[in-house]
């Protein structure tokens, strides 16, 4: 079905997941290793946060024009959304659901996932300390700060990446498990695959520009759904409004998740290339949905069309 020249469907499709355990990746400090890509400005734009360096120490502009340039056979900043029944993987709508676009910091959500698998396997323990490199502290402008050489904890960095979308964190975690940024996006592009993500491509773990790191709003929907059904006690940390940290609390960009009854995550994204994404889960009268917007042009029409798919698949609140 199209309308006004975009592709619309309505309830006839699936998300296509399987109800079993995909089989595990391995991850480790020798897996293959290709070269480092390039590195820009992400995160959901919102009031300055204390600790963090101030927000346009970026790349210039020339550099995100060769960026967007060089993403024209690639992603790009297209709108697309989904909402599907959470339990049955069934699509209630789609727009340009299989498009290709950046992911932003929703890429945190296949980091999470990864590493739940690892604190599941033993490879990590929450308390485990993970060293903030060089690397990791490079990556603006959402971070903890602390400077290269500093460590956090696993703890701290799950947070980290669920409430401040804490780019520094999310490279910790992927140098831990992977050995680099390069060869942890090769990790999370293999598990990509394993959970049925045939249109997706990472390239490092926080969600920064790269003209070959895309994805699409029903793979992100088997992302969601896989969280959920894989690791259900870890995923109930996306309701996660706010933590502190060393004395600072922290305060979450998904509005979407603190306003709507019934919402309990899960993560929002946002770069110049990709616009603003969302993806998120809330349950009414039993049912639960997921939902993704892709390239909304500012935060708050984002905001506002997943509000409408949820109340138009959810229905109404129950009577007090």
């Amino acid at each position: 079905m199209t309308v006004s020249g975009r592709k619309t469907h309505r309830g006839k499709l699936s998300l296509g997941y399987d109800q079993r355990k995909p089989h595990a990746v391995a991850v480790g400090p020798h897996a293959s290793s290709p070269s480092n890509m390039p590195i820009q400005i992400h995160g959901d734009p919102v009031m300055p946060v204390r600790m963090l360096r101030p927000l346009f120490r970026s790349l210039s502009l020339c550099a995100l024009a060769a960026v967007l340039a060089a993403s024209a056979t690639s992603a790009f900043a297209g709108h697309a959304t989904l909402i599907a029944d959470a339990t049955t993987g069934q699509v209630l709508e789609s727009e340009n659901a299989d498009v290709q676009n950046y992911p932003a910091s929703l890429t945190k959500m296949m980091t999470l996932y990864l590493t739940f698998e690892a604190l599941h396997k033993g490879v990590l323990h929450w308390d485990d300390k993970i060293v903030l490199s060089e690397n990791a502290e490079r990556k603006e402008p959402f971070k903890f700060a602390l400077g290269a050489g500093k460590m956090i904890t696993v703890n701290e960095a799950v947070l980290g990446m669920i409430v401040l979308s804490a780019n520094d964190a999310a490279v910790a975690v992927a140098e831990k498990l992977g050995g680099s940024e390069a060869a942890f996006g090769e990790i999370m592009t293999a598990k990509a695959r394993a959970l049925g993500m045939n249109n997706t491509v990472f390239r490092n773990p926080a969600g920064l520009p790269d003209p070959q790191q895309m994805t699409t709003a029903a793979d992100m929907a088997k992302l969601a759904v896989a969280l959920m059904r894989d690791y259900p006690e870890d995923y109930k940390l996306f309701s996660t409004r706010t933590f502190k940290f060393r004395g600072m609390k922290f305060h979450g960009h998904n509005r979407v998740m603190t306003r709507y009854p019934g919402a309990d995550g899960i993560k929002t994204g946002y770069t110049e290339a990709s616009g603003y994404n969302l993806v998120s889960s809330a349950s009414r009268n039993g049912k639960r949905v997921v939902g993704v917007v892709l390239g909304g042009k500012t935060s708050q029409a984002r905001d506002e069309e997943m509000t409408a798919l949820l109340d138009k698949y959810l229905g109404p609140l129950p009577k007090k």
